[in-house]
């Protein structure tokens, strides 16, 4: 008679995944439900496409979630690092900046073909990509022409992003040796957390006063971490700001 207390053993555990019911693996979801409908651990099985003995590639994506903490921790993983993860070596490494670059270069082009302020999905992203995984502050600029159509994309300032160590003088030689019309700023907070510091709002006011005097404006300071980037121009922290 069976043991009424065991546990049941869980579903798919230790099983290949082309033995799981259709409706299951993650492939054959993303393509019925979108990538969306998929967890971290089974994106990031989709891209290992194998496991190792004993364990499925869904298995191994989620104990190199629990040793790299997020998949954030993992795509920002050095080299070194990254090749420290089971199942895990130098070829999936330069196959894992391969797709960044893509994702880059793609969110930028998607920019480039038209406003910024139009596109603010892809202009959130964007920054995202470029400043998430930094382990420091990184403060960067998005000089736009008269179209606010995006000139170049440039990171300036390195360490902690405060009055001290964002020199306004730099900034407008940067957006005169641009000819900028306009310019977004972005940086990133390591500690995940959005909200502006008060020095992130007198920073922002001091550069765009700077920028007035030579008439490029200061369309928004996205601040980058966990979520979505949070737009120091919607919430109202802005002179004459423009949502985007």
């Amino acid at each position: 008679m069976a043991d009424e207390n065991a546990e049941a053993p869980e579903p798919n555990k230790f099983r290949p995944i082309n033995t799981w019911p259709e409706d299951e693996r993650p492939r054959e979801r993303l393509l019925s439900r979108g990538a969306a409908s998929l967890s971290d651990a089974e994106l990031l099985a989709i891209f290992l496409r194998t496991g190792i003995p004993g364990k499925s590639a869904v298995d191994l994506a989620r104990d190199l979630l629990i040793q790299f903490k997020t998949l954030a921790g993992l795509m920002g993983a050095t080299e070194a690092e990254f090749c420290t993860g089971k199942g895990l070596g130098q070829a999936k490494y330069v196959q894992l900046q391969a797709v960044l670059e893509m994702s880059s270069r793609y969110l930028r082009a998607t920019m480039e073909r038209g406003d910024p302020l139009s596109s603010p999905t892809a202009t959130r992203h964007y920054l995202k990509t470029r400043l998430y995984n930094y382990p420091h502050e990184v403060f960067a600029c998005l000089f736009l022409d008269t179209r606010h159509r995006v000139i170049e994309y440039e990171e300036l300032f390195r360490g902690t992003i405060d009055g001290a160590s964002v020199h306004a003088r730099e900034v407008v030689r940067r957006a005169l040796h641009h000819n900028a019309a306009a310019v977004i700023f972005a940086h990133n907070h390591p500690s995940g957390a959005t909200d502006p510091s008060e020095s992130d709002t007198r920073l922002t006011m001091r550069l765009q006063a700077a920028l007035a005097l030579i008439d490029v404006r200061v369309l928004d300071h996205f601040i980058i971490g966990d979520g979505d980037p949070r737009s120091l121009a919607e919430m109202g922290l802005l002179r004459n700001n423009i949502n985007i």
